[in-house]
């Protein structure tokens, strides 16, 4: 491994040199694809599976509050990101490649600091808010960061303890400001949903249709029961010599 003689006795450093090792024994075309994935390719599967979410929860008679989860996501990483600007500035930590030599660093002009990693920040944020939403997806999302974590390390441009960094903030972010974020996004998801024009981008017409219909059940019901039989009942004239006729009125 590149650079073994060099980790000391801190284990940080020593699985850094481990991961990223295997990008000096690995092909160059498989460097090439992994600093892709890592840098844009993660980040547009989280894309594309959070479309998938949305496709899917929309088709639920409870699709408002699926899809005010699914809104929260991207808002966490946001959030989160913003909240590891004072942490990285407070912090200080170089980039692996500053301190350590014999790293094989597959994307150059990394010049900010390490702690913590921005990318596995975004990527747990995205992955637990979709949890929220749905647990499938959500646990899709969640191994997608993962993966992105191992990525960074792979690269040379982060220490497993700036990925490590990175899912903490991100889960925390999504997790602990969830219930506020729902209890404002999920009234606001139901009354798009109820408008004409923009209803279909919360709920699909089936599913909205179907969810009016069971809470309009009971007065569905009542609406076709003894009253309204009663309402439509037609009367036939009494037939002549039967009691009630005209002959009997006039006997």
């Amino acid at each position: 491994m590149a650079g073994v003689e060099s980790t000391g006795s801190n284990p940080d450093v020593s699985l850094l040199y481990d991961i990223n090792g295997l990008a000096e024994d690995a092909p160059h075309w498989f460097d090439r694809a992994m600093e892709w994935i890592g840098e844009y390719g993660i980040m547009a599967a989280m894309a594309l599976l959070m479309v998938w979410c949305w496709w899917s929860v929309r088709k639920r008679e409870d699709a408002p509050s699926a899809v005010a989860g699914l809104v929260w996501a991207p808002l966490a990483a946001g959030i989160a990101l913003l909240v590891n600007i004072p942490i990285r500035g407070f912090v200080e930590r170089p980039r692996p490649f500053v301190d350590h030599k014999g790293l094989e660093v597959l994307v150059a002009g990394k010049a900010d600091f390490s702690f913590v990693s921005d990318h596995s920040t975004l990527a747990m944020a995205i992955g637990v808010g979709m949890f929220v939403a749905n647990r499938k997806f959500g646990l899709a999302g969640i191994g997608l960061a993962l993966l992105e974590g191992f990525c960074r390390v792979y690269m040379g441009v982060h220490y497993p303890t700036d990925v490590v960094g990175g899912f903490a903030l991100g889960t925390a972010v999504a997790l602990l400001l969830a219930p506020a974020a729902m209890a404002l996004l999920t009234p606001l998801a139901r009354a798009v949903a109820d408008s004409r024009r923009a209803g279909r981008f919360v709920q699909a017409p089936e599913a909205l249709r179907s969810a009016k219909a069971r809470e309009s059940g009971p007065e569905a019901e009542a609406g076709t029961g003894i009253g309204a039989e009663a309402g439509t009942r037609t009367e036939t004239a009494p037939a002549p010599g039967q009691p009630g006729s005209d002959k009997d009125l006039a006997a």
